[in-house]
């Protein structure tokens, strides 16, 4: 399992993604699920992908490999016109990949895979999409501002919650921070490091990005405070009064 999130605010953009993948409990590995590419003063794009490690690796790795094909014009990831020319391109990439798969297989299982896709191109607003196994997409709105894939249930109430169009980069980082620690709290299957990409608007290049891991002081502070607030909080809450017999 995974955890990654995207959210859009007035200042640009903010990824976090775990790095755990596990086929069991004696088999548990470190992969990066977060992946960027830039063309400076032109275009800053980002990808974070959950689901069968083999599917998105594959469909990395040929995003990759396009971005060295500069002739394929509207194909890859550093000369697509348009935002929504790549969510298309990664949708289709995504398609075809799991159908091989399946096919190589001789199976009908569902290999699934999805991707969250986050960038800006020149001239353009910064967008952010989420792409589905099916090679369909939707688009980040004011309605819905962020994104997430993997296990989502356990960090999805703290953003709703606290979640703000207008709040700064810190404070978008250390919301991302507590979702992520309630779901490492919950589950297992997604651990730490963590991965952390800021693509400020009209920048094209990333304004913060960094790996937290085990040992990071202001995360293990995250994590603590925001313990002793829930407790706190609870505390704090009306008593439940239960009429004696």
């Amino acid at each position: 399992m995974t955890y990654c999130v995207g959210m859009v605010i007035d200042k640009g953009l903010v990824l976090m993604s775990d790095t755990r993948t596990n086929s069991g409990v004696d088999n548990i590995s470190v992969f990066r699920k977060m992946f960027s590419w830039q063309v400076p003063g032109e275009r800053m794009i980002a990808v974070m992908t959950a689901g069968n490690l083999a599917t998105t690796q594959a469909v990395v790795s040929q995003l990759e490999e396009r971005t060295k094909e500069p002739d394929q014009r509207e194909t890859t990831l550093l000369n697509g016109p348009t935002m929504f020319t790549v969510a298309t391109e990664i949708g289709r990439l995504l398609r075809q990949t799991i159908s091989e798969v399946q096919a190589a297989n001789n199976t009908k299982s569902r290999f699934t895979a999805s991707i969250i896709l986050a960038g800006q191109i020149a001239g353009m607003e910064p967008r952010l999409f989420m792409i589905y196994p099916e090679g369909n997409f939707i688009e980040a709105s004011y309605d819905t501002p962020f994104f997430q894939i993997g296990e989502t249930k356990y960090g999805r109430p703290i953003i709703i919650r606290a979640y703000e169009r207008d709040m700064n980069v810190e404070d978008a980082v250390k919301l991302l921070m507590v979702s992520f620690d309630s779901t490492l709290k919950a589950n297992l299957s997604v651990g730490l490091p963590l991965d952390l990409l800021v693509i400020g608007k009209d920048e094209f290049a990333p304004s913060h990005q960094r790996r937290i891991t085990p040992d990071d002081p202001y995360f293990d502070q995250i994590s603590s405070n925001w313990g002793d607030a829930l407790k706190t909080a609870f505390h704090s809450l009306p008593n439940y009064q239960i009429e004696p017999r």
